[in-house]
């Protein structure tokens, strides 16, 4: 299992991006959350095996067809197990 934290930049709130997340996740099986920042960003924790977090993190840079990614930034932490699914948080 990995973990990685994405932080993704542009027109990305309020277009379904969360949501859109969060059906990416369930699609690859990924643990963990997405949230909304105040600096609009949105935060990604994604749990996994290393395939389906790569996967993941594909769809980010994608985004919902309303959005506009111009950014992707990742960090490696470790896994915690916290999450049994992937939910939005607040």
């Amino acid at each position: 299992m990995v973990a990685r934290k994405f932080f993704i930049s542009g027109e990305v709130q309020g277009v379904g991006y969360r949501y859109f997340t969060q059906r990416s996740s369930a699609k690859h099986q990924v643990r963990g959350y997405v949230k909304n920042l105040d600096d609009g960003r949105v935060e990604v924790l994604a749990e996994g095996d290393a395939a389906a977090v790569e996967a993941l993190r594909q769809d980010l840079s994608a985004g919902p067809v309303h959005s506009k990614v111009t950014v992707v930034e990742e960090l490696v932490v470790e896994p915690n197990g916290w999450y049994s699914t992937f939910r939005i948080e607040k």
